[in-house]
């Protein structure tokens, strides 16, 4: 996809947002239905965690003294829930594009190879991709965050837009370049990143340690720490955690579990802090689901 505007017509539905000095996007626990979209999040500073459809993102930009800018490209492929952790006091510089998948789908298929890479990226629920932004994207982001205080009323949106499709098309290239360079060693830490994943799966009822997962896998420590993480937006403990917090969630909705049975299943001897963590997690108490 070229770095200029991916079509001439902007959508009606492009959405560009900023954020500047906040720790957070919502103050609250709430939990929000999100439309289908491709998203392009530039986080020049700070740290953001948020949760999709039970499944946990967390960016970290690093503070203002010693940023490290950061870009993560999400696409929403279904109606999802979103809920927001609020774990961090650092202040937010950020940059969010919501464009309409549709919109983004026709643009892709319109390409005269069409584009298989960001075809495979747009399929998939949750597809991430993650890269440090070089100086064309920054340069980008700091006019979004501080347009021109000559350009204003409708120009300023037009001015903010035309950045933001500009930035679509710098993340999607990125992508594209990124999984051409390493599509075969990267197939093979996929396959060995779901190989680990399995095993947990599997044994989630038994103690496990990082330490014994890559012994039984064959890989190093440093190796499922790195990998892990960069194949599932996750890390191995939080995975496990919120795996294991499903188990109870599934017993108490399929087996009529009370929360003390629910608590064991998802490996807690005490039931207020199974409560906390179901909670943290899923956005309300267990105690919803007892019949």
């Amino acid at each position: 996809m070229s770095h200029s505007h991916p079509n001439a017509e902007i959508p009606s539905d492009l959405f560009v947002g900023t954020m500047d000095g906040e720790p957070s996007c919502t103050p609250d626990n709430e939990i929000y239905d999100i439309w289908p979209k491709l998203l392009v999040m530039v986080f020049l500073q700070g740290a953001q965690h948020f949760v999709i459809d039970n499944t946990a993102f967390r960016i970290d930009a690093g503070p203002p003294d010693a940023s490290t800018p950061q870009v993560l490209m999400l696409n929403i492929a279904r109606y999802s829930k979103l809920r927001f952790v609020n774990d961090s006091d650092l202040p937010l510089r950020k940059i969010q594009i919501s464009a309409p998948l549709p919109w983004i789908e026709e643009l892709v298929a319109a390409q005269p190879d069409g584009l298989p890479t960001l075809h495979g990226f747009l399929a998939t629920h949750l597809a991430e991709f993650r890269f440090e932004p070089d100086k064309q994207a920054l340069v980008l982001a700091e006019q979004m965050m501080e347009p021109p205080p000559s350009i204003e009323g409708e120009m300023r949106t037009l001015f903010k837009n035309a950045r933001a499709l500009d930035l679509i098309g710098l993340a999607c290239s990125a992508l594209v370049r990124s999984r051409d360079l390493k599509r075969k060693p990267r197939l093979q830490t996929r396959q060995r990143c779901e190989q680990i994943r399995d095993y947990i799966l599997a044994r989630l009822a038994q103690p496990l340690s990082i330490e014994h997962i890559a012994r039984e896998t064959g890989v190093s420590v440093s190796w499922v720490q790195r990998h892990f993480r960069e194949e599932f937006g996750i890390g191995v403990f939080e995975f496990i955690r919120i795996r294991r917090l499903e188990l109870g969630r599934q017993a108490l909705e399929n087996e009529g579990a009370t929360i003390a049975q629910a608590a064991h299943a998802a490996g807690y001897s005490d039931a207020t802090n199974f409560t906390a963590a179901f909670k943290r997690v899923f956005g309300f108490p267990p105690r919803n689901l007892r019949r």
